[in-house]
């Protein structure tokens, strides 16, 4: 088949690759000039399957109301006149009672699982190198409260076949010693060996250019306007190129995979996702001295925010704001990044050569993205990964492809399209997603 892709992020790739892996003609449109050059360009890099938890949990309410006014809160909503962003919040609200945040879970560990082997599958068949470590991420804690209502997520989490390992401060620190000056302040962690990290953007242009030489088309500085339904199925996608000149491009199936822009692009034709866009941020500096910078990837809990190391850089990402499609860099909130990592690890990195970045991360309000068949049978999703898209990118797109060549997915997911367990039963639509 002839598969057109819509977005050339780390969803738009892998999908690219797996379908092409698969035996079908591929064609990717993005409207950047070159591929990663949004959402997955500067994100946390952490390949996380252990951030499991959504923001969507019972304690959530409650520190929302906290945070409001703040303007350095790591989840800080904006409230606008949107009916979009009041109607994702009442189903965010709905999603924080302790069943949904269990079932939300146990979807986002499978994924996430699956996702981790499959990256490690590709990388050492295709020899890529993108400042990848594979020494786990380790969750810290500097309060007492935070670290106990860390456990039962936690067991959940090894109950699912994620090593989530709850451990003491001394045991943090012998793992990353970076953590030393800050031994009295931590109240405990938790540890998962088998998870990884490494710069996402790197390794999504690294997978273009082999996915080029396999006969992948990117055709970059395309924008998509519309998608044109006839019969029933779509009949054909409407872009401009860097020209603005008008085109018109054909397929057989086609992949949306344009993060936050999603749901405004299938809106026309009757299809509601419950996207809306979580404004991050992330500060990249140079290593100031390796003796005192991480070696280990972080995950500050409380603040909301992941700690890598790429190379010689240090990143640090998180926070949550949710402003529409905003994508001003608010200082502020740069600046309450900035403190924090001079306040845990002073002297690691150069804060005065700080780079700043935002993008808008695809958020649903459970955190589980959506991925397969929308109820346009030759239309599909790849869509809604929040903060994991890094994360989940691999296992997704291996799972689409699979979807659109009419295979069983190799996992027991919420796939859109698959109402189900997976092996049982033809693939039909779940309203849930799509009203």
């Amino acid at each position: 088949m002839k598969v057109i892709v819509l977005g050339a992020g780390l969803l738009g790739v892998t999908s690219a690759y797996y379908l092409r892996q698969a035996g079908h003609d591929v064609i990717v449109l993005d409207r950047q000039a070159t591929p990663a050059s949004e959402t997955s360009f500067a994100n946390g890099g952490q390949i996380s399957v252990s951030h499991a938890e959504p923001w969507a949990n019972p304690g959530a309410p409650l520190k929302l109301v906290k945070w409001l006014g703040r303007e350095d809160a790591p989840l800080l909503f904006r409230l606008r006149a949107d009916v979009r962003q009041w109607l994702w919040g009442l189903q965010f609200l709905r999603e924080c009672t302790p069943a949904r945040t269990r079932h939300n879970i146990e979807q986002i560990v499978r994924l996430g699982t699956y996702s981790r082997d499959s990256l490690r599958q590709l990388r050492d068949a295709m020899g890529l190198d993108y400042d990848q470590r594979t020494q786990g991420i380790l969750h810290f804690y500097t309060s007492e409260k935070e670290f106990e209502a860390a456990e039962a997520p936690a067991a959940q989490m090894r109950a699912l076949g994620c090593e989530r390992r709850v451990i003491s401060a001394d045991e943090a620190v012998r793992i990353e010693p970076a953590l030393t000056h800050m031994r009295p302040r931590l109240a405990g962690a938790t540890y998962t060996a088998e998870d990884e990290s490494g710069d996402a953007n790197r390794f999504a242009r690294g997978l273009v250019a082999r996915c080029e030489l396999d006969g992948v088309e990117f055709r970059m500085s395309h924008t998509v306007t519309a998608l044109r339904e006839a019969s029933g199925a779509i009949d054909h996608v409407e872009a401009t190129d860097a020209e603005g000149r008008f085109q018109q491009v054909r397929g057989d199936a086609y992949i949306v995979a344009l993060g936050s822009l999603s749901p405004l692009l299938v809106k026309p034709l009757g299809i509601r996702l419950p996207i809306y866009p979580a404004k991050g941020y992330s500060v990249t500096m140079p290593v100031a001295d390796a003796r005192l910078a991480t070696q280990v990837s972080l995950t500050d809990d409380e603040h909301k925010l992941v700690f890598s190391r790429l190379g010689n850089r240090l990143r640090i990402a998180g926070t949550a704001e949710f402003n529409g499609y905003d994508r001003d860099l608010n200082r502020v909130r740069c600046e309450a990044i900035v403190r924090r990592v001079e306040d845990l690890f002073p002297g690691a990195g150069d804060t005065r050569q700080a780079q700043f970045w935002t993008g808008l991360r695809p958020a649903t309000p459970s955190n589980v993205p959506i991925i397969g068949r929308s109820k346009l049978p030759n239309l599909y999703l790849n869509t809604g990964h929040g903060t994991l898209g890094w994360t989940h990118a691999c296992g997704s797109g291996k799972s689409i492809a699979r979807i659109v060549s009419k295979l069983e997915p190799e996992i027991d997911f919420d796939f859109v399209g698959l109402e189900r367990p997976v092996g049982r039963g033809p693939m039909t639509l779940p309203a849930r997603h799509t009203r």
